[in-house]
Protein backbone atom coordinates (compact mmCIF):
# COMPACT_ATOMS: atom_id res chain seq x y z
CA UNK A 1 0.00 0.00 0.00
CA UNK A 2 1.12 3.53 -0.69
CA UNK A 3 0.97 6.33 1.85
CA UNK A 4 0.18 6.12 5.53
CA UNK A 5 -3.27 5.13 6.81
CA UNK A 6 -4.61 4.46 10.28
CA UNK A 7 -7.60 2.16 9.70
CA UNK A 8 -8.80 1.53 6.19
CA UNK A 9 -11.27 -0.77 4.45
CA UNK A 10 -10.92 -1.47 0.74
CA UNK A 11 -13.77 -2.98 -1.33
CA UNK A 12 -15.23 -4.98 1.57
CA UNK A 13 -18.01 -7.44 0.77
CA UNK A 14 -19.68 -9.83 3.18
CA UNK A 15 -22.89 -11.70 2.37
CA UNK A 16 -25.17 -13.93 4.42
CA UNK A 17 -26.97 -16.09 1.82
CA UNK A 18 -29.92 -17.02 4.06
CA UNK A 19 -30.92 -13.46 4.99
CA UNK A 20 -32.14 -10.32 3.24
CA UNK A 21 -30.56 -6.85 3.46
CA UNK A 22 -27.67 -7.85 5.71
CA UNK A 23 -23.93 -7.99 5.27
CA UNK A 24 -22.02 -5.21 3.50
CA UNK A 25 -21.29 -4.32 -0.13
CA UNK A 26 -18.30 -2.54 -1.64
CA UNK A 27 -17.30 -0.70 1.54
CA UNK A 28 -14.43 1.76 1.12
CA UNK A 29 -13.57 3.94 4.10
CA UNK A 30 -10.74 5.53 6.02
CA UNK A 31 -11.08 6.05 9.77
CA UNK A 32 -9.39 9.13 11.22
CA UNK A 33 -7.03 8.59 14.13
CA UNK A 34 -8.06 10.13 17.44
CA UNK A 35 -11.64 10.79 16.30
CA UNK A 36 -15.07 9.35 17.07
CA UNK A 37 -16.76 7.84 14.02
CA UNK A 38 -20.41 6.80 14.27
CA UNK A 39 -21.99 4.28 11.92
CA UNK A 40 -25.75 4.74 11.67
CA UNK A 41 -28.49 2.97 9.78
CA UNK A 42 -31.68 0.98 10.13
CA UNK A 43 -31.71 -2.49 11.71
CA UNK A 44 -30.25 -4.97 9.23
CA UNK A 45 -28.26 -2.31 7.37
CA UNK A 46 -24.94 -4.06 8.12
CA UNK A 47 -23.60 -1.85 10.95
CA UNK A 48 -22.48 -4.63 13.30
CA UNK A 49 -21.12 -6.69 10.40
CA UNK A 50 -18.91 -3.77 9.35
CA UNK A 51 -17.66 -3.35 12.93
CA UNK A 52 -16.69 -7.03 13.14
CA UNK A 53 -14.92 -6.90 9.77
CA UNK A 54 -12.86 -3.88 10.86
CA UNK A 55 -11.96 -5.58 14.15
CA UNK A 56 -11.10 -8.93 12.58
CA UNK A 57 -13.91 -10.96 14.16
CA UNK A 58 -15.24 -11.71 10.67
CA UNK A 59 -13.45 -12.34 7.40
CA UNK A 60 -14.74 -10.56 4.30
CA UNK A 61 -15.81 -12.52 1.23
CA UNK A 62 -13.89 -9.92 -0.76
CA UNK A 63 -11.75 -6.91 0.13
CA UNK A 64 -9.19 -6.10 2.81
CA UNK A 65 -8.84 -4.18 6.07
CA UNK A 66 -5.58 -2.46 7.01
CA UNK A 67 -4.55 -1.08 10.39
CA UNK A 68 -1.45 1.13 10.41
CA UNK A 69 -0.66 -0.25 6.95
CA UNK A 70 -0.75 -3.88 8.10
CA UNK A 71 -3.44 -6.37 7.09
CA UNK A 72 -6.15 -7.15 9.65
CA UNK A 73 -6.75 -10.88 9.44
CA UNK A 74 -9.97 -12.68 10.33
CA UNK A 75 -10.57 -15.89 12.32
CA UNK A 76 -9.44 -18.19 9.49
CA UNK A 77 -5.88 -16.88 10.00
CA UNK A 78 -5.79 -15.59 13.59
CA UNK A 79 -6.31 -18.16 16.34
CA UNK A 80 -7.85 -15.63 18.73
CA UNK A 81 -10.02 -13.33 16.55
CA UNK A 82 -9.76 -9.57 16.96
CA UNK A 83 -6.79 -7.27 16.46
CA UNK A 84 -4.45 -7.00 19.46
CA UNK A 85 -4.45 -3.18 19.38
CA UNK A 86 -8.25 -2.96 19.40
CA UNK A 87 -11.08 -3.71 21.83
CA UNK A 88 -14.83 -4.11 21.34
CA UNK A 89 -17.69 -3.51 23.77
CA UNK A 90 -21.14 -4.84 22.91
CA UNK A 91 -24.47 -4.44 24.68
CA UNK A 92 -24.36 -8.06 25.91
CA UNK A 93 -21.30 -7.68 28.22
CA UNK A 94 -20.60 -11.41 27.84
CA UNK A 95 -16.98 -11.12 28.96
CA UNK A 96 -17.84 -9.78 32.43
CA UNK A 97 -17.55 -12.04 35.48
CA UNK A 98 -20.92 -11.33 37.08
CA UNK A 99 -19.97 -12.73 40.48
CA UNK A 100 -16.64 -10.93 40.74
CA UNK A 101 -16.29 -7.36 41.98
CA UNK A 102 -16.05 -4.39 39.65
CA UNK A 103 -12.40 -3.85 40.62
CA UNK A 104 -11.52 -7.47 39.82
CA UNK A 105 -13.26 -7.34 36.43
CA UNK A 106 -11.41 -4.21 35.36
CA UNK A 107 -8.00 -5.17 36.77
CA UNK A 108 -8.10 -8.75 35.44
CA UNK A 109 -6.50 -7.91 32.07
CA UNK A 110 -3.41 -6.28 33.62
CA UNK A 111 -0.28 -8.30 34.47
CA UNK A 112 0.69 -8.99 38.10
CA UNK A 113 4.40 -8.19 37.74
CA UNK A 114 3.84 -4.68 39.14
CA UNK A 115 0.92 -4.69 41.56
CA UNK A 116 1.34 -1.04 42.52
CA UNK A 117 1.07 0.09 38.89
CA UNK A 118 -1.86 -2.31 38.36
CA UNK A 119 -3.76 -0.85 41.32
CA UNK A 120 -2.99 2.74 40.31
CA UNK A 121 -4.16 2.18 36.74
CA UNK A 122 -7.36 0.41 37.83
CA UNK A 123 -8.17 3.19 40.28
CA UNK A 124 -7.52 5.84 37.61
CA UNK A 125 -9.83 4.33 35.00
CA UNK A 126 -12.61 3.73 37.53
CA UNK A 127 -12.41 7.35 38.63
CA UNK A 128 -12.27 8.56 35.04
CA UNK A 129 -15.55 6.78 34.28
CA UNK A 130 -17.03 7.95 37.61
CA UNK A 131 -17.50 4.47 39.02
CA UNK A 132 -14.86 4.23 41.76
CA UNK A 133 -17.65 4.08 44.33
CA UNK A 134 -18.77 0.80 42.74
CA UNK A 135 -15.34 -0.86 42.96
CA UNK A 136 -16.28 -3.31 45.73
CA UNK A 137 -19.69 -4.22 44.32
CA UNK A 138 -20.27 -7.46 42.44
CA UNK A 139 -21.19 -6.94 38.79
CA UNK A 140 -24.38 -8.99 39.24
CA UNK A 141 -25.63 -6.29 41.65
CA UNK A 142 -25.27 -3.48 39.10
CA UNK A 143 -27.78 -1.89 36.76
CA UNK A 144 -27.49 -2.39 33.00
CA UNK A 145 -25.90 1.02 32.57
CA UNK A 146 -23.38 0.39 35.36
CA UNK A 147 -22.42 -2.94 33.79
CA UNK A 148 -21.83 -1.13 30.52
CA UNK A 149 -19.45 1.27 32.25
CA UNK A 150 -17.56 -1.71 33.70
CA UNK A 151 -17.27 -3.25 30.23
CA UNK A 152 -15.91 0.02 28.80
CA UNK A 153 -13.44 0.39 31.69
CA UNK A 154 -12.28 -3.19 31.16
CA UNK A 155 -11.74 -2.47 27.46
CA UNK A 156 -9.80 0.74 28.12
CA UNK A 157 -7.51 -0.61 30.85
CA UNK A 158 -5.09 -2.12 28.31
CA UNK A 159 -4.74 1.13 26.35
CA UNK A 160 -6.13 0.00 22.98
CA UNK A 161 -5.59 2.21 19.95
CA UNK A 162 -9.14 1.60 18.69
CA UNK A 163 -12.30 1.07 20.73
CA UNK A 164 -15.37 -0.37 18.99
CA UNK A 165 -18.73 0.26 20.67
CA UNK A 166 -21.66 -1.78 19.35
CA UNK A 167 -24.94 -0.23 20.60
CA UNK A 168 -23.21 0.81 23.86
CA UNK A 169 -26.02 2.91 25.35
CA UNK A 170 -28.96 0.53 24.92
CA UNK A 171 -29.10 -0.39 28.59
CA UNK A 172 -27.99 2.98 29.94
CA UNK A 173 -30.68 5.16 31.52
CA UNK A 174 -31.17 8.45 29.72
CA UNK A 175 -30.11 10.34 32.86
CA UNK A 176 -26.64 8.68 32.73
CA UNK A 177 -26.26 8.38 28.96
CA UNK A 178 -25.06 11.91 28.30
CA UNK A 179 -22.52 11.69 31.12
CA UNK A 180 -21.06 8.47 29.71
CA UNK A 181 -20.84 10.03 26.25
CA UNK A 182 -18.99 13.03 27.71
CA UNK A 183 -16.61 10.70 29.57
CA UNK A 184 -15.75 8.89 26.33
CA UNK A 185 -15.18 12.18 24.50
CA UNK A 186 -12.86 13.32 27.30
CA UNK A 187 -10.88 10.06 27.12
CA UNK A 188 -10.51 10.54 23.35
CA UNK A 189 -9.29 14.09 23.94
CA UNK A 190 -6.80 13.10 26.64
CA UNK A 191 -5.39 9.90 25.13
CA UNK A 192 -5.88 10.13 21.36
CA UNK A 193 -8.02 6.98 21.41
CA UNK A 194 -9.94 6.26 18.21
CA UNK A 195 -13.59 5.26 18.74
CA UNK A 196 -15.94 3.64 16.23
CA UNK A 197 -19.50 3.42 17.44
CA UNK A 198 -22.66 1.79 16.09
CA UNK A 199 -26.02 3.10 17.27
CA UNK A 200 -29.64 2.30 16.45
CA UNK A 201 -30.55 5.79 17.68
CA UNK A 202 -28.61 8.28 15.52
CA UNK A 203 -29.82 11.24 17.58
CA UNK A 204 -27.75 10.09 20.56
CA UNK A 205 -24.46 10.29 18.61
CA UNK A 206 -25.04 13.70 17.02
CA UNK A 207 -23.25 15.50 19.86
CA UNK A 208 -20.67 12.76 20.33
CA UNK A 209 -19.29 11.87 16.90
CA UNK A 210 -16.77 13.74 14.77
CA UNK A 211 -17.79 11.81 11.66
CA UNK A 212 -20.97 10.01 10.56
CA UNK A 213 -21.21 7.11 8.13
CA UNK A 214 -24.75 6.38 6.90
CA UNK A 215 -25.32 2.74 5.98
CA UNK A 216 -28.25 1.47 3.89
CA UNK A 217 -28.60 -2.14 2.77
CA UNK A 218 -24.92 -2.70 3.49
CA UNK A 219 -23.61 0.29 1.53
CA UNK A 220 -22.26 3.65 2.68
CA UNK A 221 -24.56 6.19 1.06
CA UNK A 222 -23.35 9.31 2.86
CA UNK A 223 -20.56 10.51 5.14
CA UNK A 224 -19.61 13.79 6.78
CA UNK A 225 -19.81 15.66 10.05
CA UNK A 226 -22.99 15.25 12.12
CA UNK A 227 -23.83 18.92 11.67
CA UNK A 228 -23.41 18.92 7.89
CA UNK A 229 -25.49 15.80 7.36
CA UNK A 230 -28.19 16.93 9.78
CA UNK A 231 -28.63 20.35 8.17
CA UNK A 232 -28.14 19.23 4.55
CA UNK A 233 -28.66 15.48 4.09
CA UNK A 234 -28.05 14.32 0.55
CA UNK A 235 -30.85 11.77 0.64
CA UNK A 236 -34.22 11.16 2.25
CA UNK A 237 -33.00 8.10 4.15
CA UNK A 238 -30.46 10.15 6.14
CA UNK A 239 -33.03 12.83 6.97
CA UNK A 240 -35.43 10.19 8.30
CA UNK A 241 -32.69 8.62 10.43
CA UNK A 242 -31.61 11.86 12.07
CA UNK A 243 -34.92 13.50 12.90
CA UNK A 244 -38.63 12.81 13.18
CA UNK A 245 -39.29 15.00 10.15
CA UNK A 246 -42.39 15.79 8.11
CA UNK A 247 -42.24 14.11 4.67
CA UNK A 248 -44.61 15.48 2.03
CA UNK A 249 -45.42 14.71 -1.57
CA UNK A 250 -45.77 17.64 -4.03
CA UNK A 251 -49.55 17.93 -3.49
CA UNK A 252 -49.10 18.02 0.28
CA UNK A 253 -46.28 20.55 -0.08
CA UNK A 254 -48.64 22.79 -2.07
CA UNK A 255 -50.98 22.92 0.95
CA UNK A 256 -48.04 24.43 2.86
CA UNK A 257 -47.41 27.00 0.12
CA UNK A 258 -44.43 25.13 -1.32
CA UNK A 259 -44.29 24.63 -5.07
CA UNK A 260 -41.77 22.02 -6.14
CA UNK A 261 -40.94 19.47 -8.81
CA UNK A 262 -39.18 17.26 -6.27
CA UNK A 263 -40.70 13.88 -5.37
CA UNK A 264 -40.50 14.56 -1.65
CA UNK A 265 -40.28 17.62 0.58
CA UNK A 266 -38.80 17.30 4.09
CA UNK A 267 -39.63 19.83 6.80
CA UNK A 268 -37.98 19.54 10.20
CA UNK A 269 -40.39 20.28 13.09
CA UNK A 270 -38.28 23.21 14.29
CA UNK A 271 -38.50 24.87 10.86
CA UNK A 272 -42.22 25.55 11.33
CA UNK A 273 -43.06 28.74 13.22
CA UNK A 274 -46.56 29.48 14.47
CA UNK A 275 -48.60 32.51 15.40
CA UNK A 276 -52.19 33.13 16.38
CA UNK A 277 -54.37 33.72 13.37
CA UNK A 278 -57.06 36.39 13.17
CA UNK A 279 -57.92 35.02 9.73
CA UNK A 280 -58.91 31.44 9.14
CA UNK A 281 -55.97 30.08 7.12
CA UNK A 282 -57.17 26.52 7.48
CA UNK A 283 -54.60 25.30 10.01
CA UNK A 284 -55.79 24.20 13.43
CA UNK A 285 -54.20 22.42 16.38
CA UNK A 286 -55.27 18.81 16.27
CA UNK A 287 -53.33 17.56 19.29
CA UNK A 288 -50.80 18.75 21.90
CA UNK A 289 -48.33 16.17 23.24
CA UNK A 290 -46.27 16.99 26.35
CA UNK A 291 -42.60 16.00 25.86
CA UNK A 292 -40.99 17.39 29.00
CA UNK A 293 -38.93 20.37 27.82
CA UNK A 294 -41.24 21.08 24.90
CA UNK A 295 -44.57 20.20 23.32
CA UNK A 296 -45.29 18.43 20.06
CA UNK A 297 -48.03 20.25 18.20
CA UNK A 298 -49.88 18.24 15.59
CA UNK A 299 -51.57 20.68 13.24
CA UNK A 300 -53.90 19.90 10.37
CA UNK A 301 -55.18 21.46 7.17
CA UNK A 302 -57.09 19.79 4.35
CA UNK A 303 -56.32 16.36 5.74
CA UNK A 304 -52.56 17.04 6.02
CA UNK A 305 -50.99 16.69 9.48
CA UNK A 306 -47.69 18.37 10.36
CA UNK A 307 -45.62 17.95 13.48
CA UNK A 308 -43.84 20.94 15.00
CA UNK A 309 -42.16 21.92 18.25
CA UNK A 310 -43.42 24.44 20.81
CA UNK A 311 -41.52 25.49 23.94
CA UNK A 312 -44.06 28.07 25.08
CA UNK A 313 -46.21 25.90 27.30
CA UNK A 314 -49.87 26.85 27.50
CA UNK A 315 -49.69 29.24 24.56
CA UNK A 316 -52.04 27.15 22.43
CA UNK A 317 -55.03 24.92 23.02
CA UNK A 318 -56.36 22.01 20.99
CA UNK A 319 -58.81 23.09 18.29
CA UNK A 320 -57.34 26.60 18.03
CA UNK A 321 -56.79 28.14 14.57
CA UNK A 322 -53.19 29.17 13.87
CA UNK A 323 -51.01 30.57 11.11
CA UNK A 324 -47.67 29.01 10.20
CA UNK A 325 -44.48 30.08 8.48
CA UNK A 326 -42.08 27.48 7.10
CA UNK A 327 -38.53 28.80 7.41
CA UNK A 328 -36.79 26.01 5.51
CA UNK A 329 -37.38 22.78 3.62
CA UNK A 330 -35.37 20.21 1.65
CA UNK A 331 -36.41 18.55 -1.58
CA UNK A 332 -35.49 15.01 -2.68
CA UNK A 333 -36.11 13.09 -5.89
Amino acid sequence: MEGSTFLQAISLNKAYPDTINSGVKNINLTIQKGKITAIIGESGSGKSTLLKLLYGLLSPDEGKVYFENERVWGPEVKLIPGHDSMKMVTQSNDDLNLFAKVWENVAALLPNNNLLAKNEKTEAILKQLKMYHLAKKKVVELSGGEKQRVAIARALITNPKVLFLDEPFNQVDSSFREGLQQDIREIVKQTGLTVIIVSHDPAEVLSMADELLVLKHGEIIESGTPKSIYHAPSNLYSAQLLTNCNILNPDEAKICGIKTKESFVVIYPQWIKTSRSTLNEGWYIKQILFKGNYEDLLIEKEGLTLRLLNDQFGKYTEGENIAIKIKNWIGFQ
